[in-house]
């Protein structure tokens, strides 16, 4: 079977009709090199526009026993979706095999999140004596301040950052740019590190914009950063399995926690739907009896308070 042009034309279709980022792009194809990898192993190896129902459901029944978790599972199915509702619109298919495809439906995972004293002692654990010190501190309060991805860290640019207006312009999925207000000690930190040490390095062609560079004067790559979270998570002493995303997770819930409306966490955070941000109304219970007591007419807590 001959999968190399459809593959290459479902890429194109991806970055360009799409505009999915690079990763996404990436994330995509891997799902669907798992299906070829199956249709070799299957024997069959049908060319895409002759693969059928059948041949599908026996793929998921194959990931199940690969033992992955329900989440990539579903996660896989949404790929091979995609793959074929690309087909449809290229004419290469008449219908799509993969339309009345389920996959199992992962529960509802809470995002683990640090509590701010946490989040201050993996920032005082950073070693400023180091060469790197103040560029990791600076790290660490912007993706804590902004919520941040990591691709939108290590894509940062100098002129993005607006200061004076208290804000930052990132890229997120899709291309789509938004503005997030940046909090003052991460400014502070920012500042720091492009004016005591970033000034002194030699950025390599095409890293001359980027705000956050290596010692050779290059992109950070998310390995990168990824290894730096586990290194000052571990160095303090925290159990939680954390990663750069933690920070994310931590920003839009102290921000609910905090009273903030949730279209405005949806805005800074970049959810193209608010379904997504409401994963960070898992508020603890005492808070959420609190909030019932405090504000609800029924509860008496208003009446006490004027008497």
């Amino acid at each position: 079977m001959d999968w190399s042009a459809y593959i290459a034309g479902y890429k194109a279709f991806l970055k360009i009709e799409k505009s999915l980022s690079p990763n996404s792009v990436e994330a995509y194809l891997n799902d669907l090199e798992k299906l070829i990898v199956y249709l070799n192993k299957s024997g069959l190896n049908p060319s895409p526009e002759l693969v059928g129902y059948a041949q599908l459901t026996e793929f998921l029944v194959w990931i199940g026993e690969q033992g992955m978790s329900p989440r990539s599972q579903a996660r896989i199915v949404s790929g091979i979706k995609s793959f074929f509702r690309y087909l449809i619109i290229d004419e290469a298919i008449k219908t799509d095999p993969s339309e009345l495809l389920e996959a199992p439906r992962p529960g509802r995972r809470l995002p683990q999140v640090l509590h701010v004293d946490e989040i201050d002692r993996i920032i005082a654990s950073i070693d400023l004596s180091r060469s790197d010190g103040h560029r990791n501190k600076a790290i660490i309060e912007t993706l804590y301040s902004c919520g941040l991805r990591v691709s939108e860290l290590v894509d940062l640019r100098l002129t993005n950052l607006f200061f004076k207006e208290g804000f930052i312009k990132v890229t997120g999925k899709g291309n789509k740019e938004r503005l997030i207000p940046i909090s003052e000690k991460a400014v502070r930190e920012i500042e720091t590190y492009l004016s005591e040490v970033r000034i002194h390095m030699s950025p390599v062609k095409g890293a001359e914009n980027i705000v956050f560079l290596n010692r050779r004067g290059n992109k950070l790559t998310r390995v990168m950063i990824f290894t730096l979270v586990k290194q000052l998570a571990v160095k303090t002493g925290i159990r939680k399995e954390i990663s750069p995303h933690t920070f994310r997770h931590s920003f839009a819930t102290h921000l609910v926690e905090g009273g903030a409306d949730l279209r405005a966490v949806q805005e800074m955070l970049g959810h193209e739907s608010i379904l997504t941000t409401e994963i960070y109304t898992h508020l603890n219970r005492e808070y959420l009896r609190d909030a019932i007591i405090r504000f609800h007419p029924r509860s008496g807590y208003n009446r006490r308070v004027k008497q």
